[in-house]
């Protein structure tokens, strides 16, 4: 038979529940600080970090807003950038339903206008050269609209010389939608004429680099442009939101 509690033992046991009770709510209390830091860190810290990342490449803060012309006249403004190797663009950009343009030739010229009359598609026509850091483009891809060779989404990019941590450079591309053919209102030359809202043609070739894989992540550059609207070389205008989109590339296998 049990010996009956003693007052004193009647009295310290509440105080024992209660400090069992203070001591679960601090555990409790030290695990959501840990989740909260933790929410913190991932979501919101290390993005930042990559948001720093991306202006640390030093090619970004080097480029200029705006291509030139062969004669130094404005052209078409830069409105993205992709990060990686020259195989990992040309695969990726394969990959995501691109071609790559052939090079600029009279020939090609006459060919794009036969083209335009017949309603033949020439799905590697040209792009008209554009420069960058002194020197016209290294690459250039398109992708047709059917089979009207009037129209097409296309984009130019420039290596950078300046390397990130990573050995990587910088691919600064200037895309824009080519809406149809006529005669060029500076030189009179046969160009294409681009639509005004070269961001759609920015997003619409990130949304294919998306749906392909191609990306590892990406980040926006707000307020790149200071200039937000302008008229090329040909003497199309176009207007931005200022913003440079930034993707880095999948790594190639090969």
């Amino acid at each position: 038979m049990k010996a009956p509690l003693s007052q004193t033992d009647a009295e310290s046991k509440p105080d024992l529940l209660i400090m069992k009770s203070r001591y679960l709510r601090r555990v409790l209390l030290a695990g959501l600080c840990i989740a909260t830091a933790y929410l913190v860190v991932a979501y919101v810290v290390l993005p930042l970090c990559w948001i720093g990342y991306a202006y640390r490449h030093p090619a970004i803060d080097k480029t200029p807003g705006v291509t030139t012309t062969r004669d130094h006249h404005p052209g078409d403004p830069i409105n993205l950038a992709l990060i990686g190797s020259e195989l990992d663009l040309r695969r990726v950009m394969l990959a995501s339903g691109w071609l790559v343009a052939d090079p600029l030739s009279i020939k090609d010229d006459l060919r794009i206008a036969a083209d335009t009359v017949l309603g033949e598609s020439y799905g590697n026509a040209p792009v008209s050269d554009l420069f960058l850091w002194g020197r016209k483009e290294d690459v250039a891809f398109e992708q047709p609209v059917g089979n009207d060779p009037r129209k097409r989404h296309h984009v130019r990019f420039w290596k950078s010389a300046e390397l990130d941590a990573d050995s990587r450079p910088a691919w600064m591309g200037s895309a824009s939608y080519d809406k149809h053919v006529g005669l060029s209102h500076t030189t009179g030359q046969i160009t294409h004429h681009i639509a005004a809202d070269v961001d759609a043609e920015r997003d619409h070739l990130f949304e294919t680099l998306r749906a392909s894989g191609g990306l590892v992540s990406e980040q926006e550059v707000k307020n790149f442009h200071t200039i937000r609207e302008g008229r090329n070389g040909g003497g199309d205008p176009w207007y931005t939101d200022g913003s440079l989109l930034i993707g880095t590339l999948a790594k190639s296998s090969e």
